[in-house]
């Protein structure tokens, strides 16, 4: 499928000769001789990428933008804007919306493509991460390894092994490094001022975590310990940074990713406050899974402890046994050797409140 570009851009002469340009390098073009018209085909086709005037009647390049970023599927699309204009406050402006390049008039041929070549390569590695969970987190950075600035995750970091109920971190520390789990497991929670310990997740091979309190420049809010023998990579907090301040189209894409995690903290809240206990156990269970799934293996099981588990899934340690035990006469869990084996996934993640 050859690659989309929308010309935007009121100048008969200067969107013709881009054109030109653009189809002699076997781009597929489309035009739009307006601001209007150009966010009607935007919305209306696909397109990889968009190139735009700033001055246009009807509505100006910023006003295209603005528009295009209110929509799902355009506002990632890469986007180049082109003016007559060089000053420096329309630069930024254009960039503080979200524009990926800009090009002053007049320009060559070759820096227009090489601009396009540049933002479509980036915009491939940036769809290429956008993924669930933690794998989503894991292809982030495998990517931004690849971007040039600063390599994340190689042979020459520091890898660390911990054993059980090792304490990574607690409460209140400064945060140093960004954690990645190469092996094992890590639970994080938290300790009221009675002592006890509410889970908040627990981490497994692939995920990385520790990021926002680095983004936030705030001590840790939670306590982090080893729930299996663990092996981690430790990678410094000031590499982290410098990849996601330097790097636009990367801090995009992890700002989804940590809306992604929002996303499922609320759900977490409202599993809490308004679910059955049956129906809060299950959702618990079924949380749990994508933490202990092994590879190649038909049956999940989850090796927890009943008070880990308990305090995961934020019910009474009593009331979790009640529960499992109604789960195992129902045939959706079973229990062998004390390790929870899921039975039924599809029926613990529709159950009844």
């Amino acid at each position: 499928m050859n690659t989309r570009i929308l010309v935007i851009e009121d100048n008969k002469e200067v969107r013709e000769n881009i054109s030109e340009i653009l189809e002699l390098s076997d781009y597929t073009v489309v035009t739009a001789d307006n601001g209007k018209m150009g966010v009607e085909t935007a919305l209306e086709d696909h397109f990889d990428l968009i190139v735009c005037d700033i001055m246009m009647p009807q509505l100006d390049g910023y006003g295209v933008l603005h528009l295009l970023n209110k929509h799902k599927a355009t506002r990632n699309i890469p986007f180049i804007f082109l003016t007559a204009k060089s000053e420096k406050a329309d630069f930024r402006k254009g960039m503080e919306m979200g524009a990926d390049d800009y090009l002053t008039k007049p320009f060559d041929g070759m820096e227009l493509l090489t601009a396009i070549e540049v933002r479509l390569k980036k915009s491939d590695e940036a769809t290429q991460t956008i993924g669930q969970g933690a794998a989503g987190v894991d292809a982030f950075i495998a990517q931004a390894g690849r971007s040039g600035l600063v390599r994340l995750t190689s042979d020459q970091r520091e890898v660390c092994d911990y054993k059980k109920k090792h304490v990574l971190y607690a409460e209140g520390q400064r945060p140093r490094v960004l954690y990645y789990v190469i092996k094992g497991k890590i639970k994080i929670y938290k300790t009221n001022q009675d002592g006890k310990e509410l889970i908040t997740n627990i981490l497994s091979e692939g995920d990385f975590w520790g990021y926002s309190s680095i983004l936030e420049d705030i001590n840790y809010r939670e306590n982090a310990e080893v729930l299996e023998d663990a092996s981690l990579m430790l990678i410094p907090a000031t590499d982290f940074m410098e990849l996601v301040t330097n790097d636009r189209k990367v801090a995009k894409q992890f700002i989804r990713l940590i809306s992604r995690n929002v996303l499922e903290k609320e759900d977490d809240l409202l599993n809490l406050a308004y679910n059955s206990l049956r129906k809060k156990v299950a959702y618990g269970l079924v949380q749990q899974i994508v933490s202990f799934k092994e590879p190649g293996l038909e049956l999940i099981t989850l090796n927890l402890s009943r008070k880990e588990m308990a305090q995961a899934i934020g019910v009474a340690t009593e009331s979790l046994i009640r529960t499992l035990a109604d789960f195992k006469e129902e045939g959706l869990i079973d229990i062998r050797d004390g390790k929870i084996v899921i039975l039924n996934e599809n029926k613990l993640r529709d159950l009844p409140n």
